[in-house]
């Protein structure tokens, strides 16, 4: 059925139940981003993906009228570049259908400022004089990149100026990629820093919702939340060997509520119990919440937590709920904010395709590989 005959059809339904919302500003923002998820690699449409067995085909399958002749590894970055604007732009243009866009889509979009900020610090921290790709989300900016590789420069009187005052306090404008002030930049604290930032943002911003919004929105928030603490406890635990104690800084502790009748719970909670059970014996994790979410047990004696597999499975959930949300609650703000998440999930399927095409490997076994179902529920109903 047609997304945007989908979508009226569910204003009937919506009608019926006495639940109408109005054709304004979300009821345009709604049938426009209908019409992109339609034309979106996501869904049934996924299929599309398989059986590619080259960059060249996948470049002219996503981009029929820009695709480029270029060298494996040029064609993979500029692709990928390509992939990431494509999503900026989609997004962007949904957001300014609004009249005055609601906080909690100005703050979802800003997700790509932070990552290119995040990217900019890792590039002067390592003394690339060279600026990374900057993806332009218009007029929701505040960091003047154009001032890279100052870093204060950049970032002051932006939502990040108060790094200046902590983790860059020694960092001054103008100062040389070379001034040992910077050897003493804990990026990963800042990176820290930067996502709860975001985090708090999307938090906040809930407050402008109804009650029935707020559940939908709230909920997506913090469980993707709870699911980012465990992936980065595992990694941290896994890769690096981290203490429990080490792990818990680096965990985003926010409370949030369910519904506007629960009690507050404290998001890093799932992660802190997951850093007492172990990594080699799967029958300890049995009645952790996310315990469904680890990778299988194929033998009891050589079994070992996998956080890519953990991060797979728990961004399908996330993806799964945000799809199947999407058209539950047609013409909400929530719905869009479902929206912002399905197309930063066709990026990372897109990228992840293209990185794993240029490894040699073929576009099902990629997809496999990203435990990846072949439909969605919403769409298997």
């Amino acid at each position: 059925m047609p997304y945007l005959q989908r979508s009226f059809r569910s204003q009937q339904e919506l009608d019926k139940r006495g639940l109408r919302y109005e054709w304004n500003d979300s009821g345009y923002a709604y049938a426009k981003a209908s019409w992109i998820i339609g034309k979106s690699f996501l869904g049934r449409r996924m299929s599309l993906l398989s059986g590619i067995h080259s960059l060249s085909d996948l470049d002219k399958l996503i981009f029929p009228e820009q695709h480029k002749e270029l060298p494996g590894r040029e064609l993979l970055v500029d692709m990928e570049s390509r992939i990431t604007d494509r999503a900026v732009r989609q997004i962007l243009s949904i957001v300014n259908s609004y009249t005055e866009p609601p906080k909690l889509l100005t703050r979802s979009l800003k997700i790509f400022e932070h990552s290119n900020l995040k990217e900019c610090l890792s590039h002067i921290i390592s003394g690339k004089k060279d600026k990374p790709k900057i993806y332009n989300i218009g007029r929701f900016k505040t960091i003047r990149f154009e001032h890279y590789p100052d870093a204060a420069s950049m970032i002051r009187k932006s939502d990040f100026d108060f790094l200046l005052s902590d983790d860059l306090k020694n960092i001054k404008p103008g100062m040389d990629l070379n001034n040992p002030a910077w050897a003493s930049v804990d990026i990963k604290s800042i990176e820290t820093k930067i996502d709860n930032r975001f985090y708090q943002g999307l938090i906040e911003s809930l407050s402008q919702l109804s009650e029935e919004e707020h559940e939908i929105a709230s909920r997506l928030i913090a469980d993707e939340i709870s699911l980012r603490n465990c992936v980065w406890a595992l990694r941290l635990r896994t890769f690096f060997q981290k203490s429990e104690a080490e792990t818990a800084k680096y965990l985003m502790n926010f409370k949030l509520l369910g519904n506007i009748h629960q009690k507050k719970a404290s998001l890093a909670s799932d992660a802190k119990i997951s850093l007492d059970l172990p990594l080699d014996v799967r029958l300890p994790w049995r009645g952790w919440r996310w315990e469904r979410f680890l990778n299988p047990e194929i033998s009891v004696s050589n079994w070992t937590a996998d956080p890519r597999y953990f991060q797979n499975t728990a961004s399908r959930y996330i993806y799964q709920l945000a799809f199947h949300n999407f058209h539950s609650s047609p013409m909400s703000i929530s719905a869009i904010y479902c929206f912002i998440k399905l197309i930063q999930f066709e990026e990372d399927i897109l990228t992840s395709v293209a990185e794993g095409l240029s490894l040699g490997m073929d576009s099902s076994s990629v997809i496999k590989l990203l435990v990846i179902p072949a439909k969605f529920p919403a769409e298997a109903a």
